[in-house]
């Protein structure tokens, strides 16, 4: 008779093989991990799991699992570096190319609850991205992004503190970097802004570079807050439109910072100049509106098929006798020349 199970330990993980990417794994070939079992709770969901502990490679630090796998299967991420295990990118970058909503509960409420309910959904697949319907264009992009080779140097040792404040004395024999840290939004990450994919710093950061390359470099004028559509199919409505860009826009477009944010509210008018097969999308504020350009950077798709966005431009200026050419839009009128 098998003995009789923990009620304390309901819910609690277990596993033989961390799920880690190919960078996190290190290039050693006869890798030696350590294993303990309810070692420390999950980054995410707070419930016990087993953490692997390994060194991925001469001269590197020792690296450990941080979420459990149920967490890392709902995002399909590896256990130590919450990176997506298919493209190597955050999952910030990952969710708003393919308009993935995340349905994870971000608070403290309800977490463990959800990650528990999670393990039967999960069984014979892989993660809940295996039946998410995207746009190809979404998966174009990631393709562009994606890191093809391991990037090793991210196993790389961390910086000793007491050299950046001019005390280590122990030379060469230290086992971290001596160099010194830079202050910048790069070197204040946090895990949960990593997992749940809203305002990481990195994923900004490669969304901001995407969208400049294909020429939706944001104005210098922050008035401005409009995107322009064009090349709109004849069968678009304004319903149409409005539908397909709330349906593409990423929750971080949203303009409360609560976890049940909705992206619509991102979205002050909608105005479609049937004639001109155009319209404009004006946004409550700034943020939105780039947070919008940086996912429409890989391409709209409205009606199925492909519209040229670009930023709106603001007003001319009363008496400067000058005159605006192009898609002219402010975050109240727009004006179509």
């Amino acid at each position: 008779m098998p003995p009789k199970a923990d009620i304390n330990k309901a819910g609690w993980e277990q596993s033989e093989f961390p799920i880690l990417c190919e960078t996190c794994l290190g290039d050693n070939a006869f890798v030696r991990m350590t294993k303990q079992e309810f070692g420390r709770p999950c980054g995410t969901c707070a419930r016990p799991f087993t953490v692997f502990r390994w060194n991925p490679g001469q001269g590197m630090r020792y690296k450990h699992t941080v979420i459990c796998q149920t967490c890392a299967k709902i995002k399909n991420v590896c256990q130590t570096c919450l990176l997506d295990l298919e493209y190597g990118l955050p999952t910030q970058v990952r969710d708003a190319a393919l308009g993935i909503k995340s349905a994870a509960p971000s608070s403290d409420i309800n977490r463990e609850y959800f990650a528990q309910n999670m393990d039967g959904k999960l069984e014979g697949n892989k993660s809940l991205l295996d039946s998410t319907r995207t746009q190809s264009a979404g998966k174009e992009m990631l393709k562009q992004l994606a890191r093809t080779d391991p990037y090793y140097k991210r196993n790389r040792p961390k910086i000793c503190s007491f050299f950046a404040k001019g005390e280590c004395n122990r030379g060469n024999e230290c086992p971290y970097r001596h160099e010194m840290p830079e202050d910048n939004e790069l070197s204040k990450q946090n895990m949960q802004d990593r997992y749940y994919g809203r305002k990481d710093p990195v994923a900004r950061k490669i969304l901001g570079l995407n969208a400049e390359t294909q020429g939706l470099k944001p104005p210098e004028d922050k008035s401005i807050t409009s995107l322009f559509l064009s090349s709109l199919p004849q069968s678009a409505t304004e319903q149409s439109i409005r539908t397909q860009v709330v349906q593409t826009l990423p929750v971080s477009a949203a303009p409360s910072p609560s976890t049940d944010a909705n992206p619509a509210n991102a979205i002050r008018s909608i105005v479609h100049v049937a004639k001109s097969r155009c319209a404009f999308v004006n946004f409550v504020n700034r943020n939105a509106a780039e947070r919008a350009a940086e996912v429409w950077s890989a391409g709209l798709e409205i009606d199925g098929e492909r519209v040229n966005v670009k930023w709106g431009r603001s007003r001319p200026k009363a008496g400067n006798g000058k005159e605006e050419v192009g898609p002219v839009a402010t975050s109240s009128v727009p004006v179509v020349t």
